[in-house]
């Protein structure tokens, strides 16, 4: 895939952003290929553009997300009807989602240029939520859908269901349902295993469980995962992918099924996941 047009976002807020946006846009030009922006990466670099996320998307073949997972996750929270593929250029601390780091900007217009990229197609998870049994507010995520407690410090009470049979009754600080991209964020920090991308699965994690032997439960993404607190006197919020928590009213109910679009998210074909992992991870084996 050598695209016509790419899409610029940076994290606006981290060091450096401007020069590296100037420099590849640079880059990009003198290869042909046309260059948009989103409306505060264009006031990053002293220029003037009016595309919000979701039209950049629409207008770009490919957006080039600078930034870290964290900005990727936004950027995909920002997309609507139309999925864009991402690559991402690391200028976070991470960066299990993307592709190269800053320093190596050029390698990464090379790779654009000459369409020397894989396309990894990434679940996405479908979640509504239901109040009563009627059905609501409903979004997209890429990593996961953390359901957990507030300000309060107590354990919180949250049933679960798999395809309409019952699960358990989790006593916890909360939940992270997480599909294999979200694996490696918190659902690995509350104990959770690492999935492999096409792994086609999704992993339930109670976060701090009271019961030892609640512990993560994988199953098939072909899943309709609903979580439901239990109790009506403490505030639950429902996290999906970082964002601003939204309060669950007691009655309500969490439905987590795996999207029909999924995330082309750009790899590079020498780069295999698990040497990805092995790098973020600093596993370099034993030393003995």
């Amino acid at each position: 895939m050598s695209p016509k047009t790419v899409g610029l976002i940076a994290h606006t807020g981290k060091p450096g952003a401007a020069e590296l946006v100037r420099q590849l846009q640079g880059e990009f030009e003198r290869a042909g290929i046309k260059v948009q922006m989103e409306t505060e990466t264009a006031a990053l670099a002293g220029l003037q553009s009016s595309h919000n996320v979701a039209q950049l998307g629409a207008a770009a073949d490919l957006l080039v997300v600078l930034g870290g997972d964290g900005t990727i996750l936004n950027v995909v929270s920002g997309l609507e009807e139309i999925i864009t593929p991402i690559f991402g250029i690391n200028i976070g601390s991470l960066g299990f989602l993307t592709c190269l780091n800053s320093s190596a900007y050029q390698e990464a217009v090379q790779s654009i240029v000459s369409g020397k990229f894989a396309l990894s197609e990434r679940v996405l998870f479908d979640v509504e939520i239901t109040s009563n049994g009627k059905a609501g507010q409903r979004t997209h995520a890429l990593n996961d859908a953390v359901i957990s407690r507030g300000e309060i410090s107590r354990l919180i009470r949250l049933r679960t269901r798999i395809n309409g049979a019952p699960l358990t009754e989790f006593n916890a600080d909360g939940l992270v349902v997480a599909t294999p991209t979200g694996s490696t964020a918190y659902s690995l920090s509350a104990g959770g295993p690492i999935l492999e991308p096409q792994s086609g699965v999704f992993v339930i994690t109670p976060i701090c469980p009271h019961v030892l032997t609640n512990r993560s439960v994988i199953v098939g993404d072909d899943s309709v995962i609903e979580v439901e607190p239990s109790e009506p006197d403490y505030p639950i919020y429902l996290t999906l992918d970082g964002r601003h928590p939204v309060a669950l009213e007691f009655g309500s109910t969490v439905v987590i099924r795996r999207a029909e679009k999924v995330l082309p998210l750009a790899v590079l074909p020498e780069l295999s996941f698990f040497s990805v992992v092995r790098q973020k991870l600093k596993w370099s084996g034993s030393s003995i």
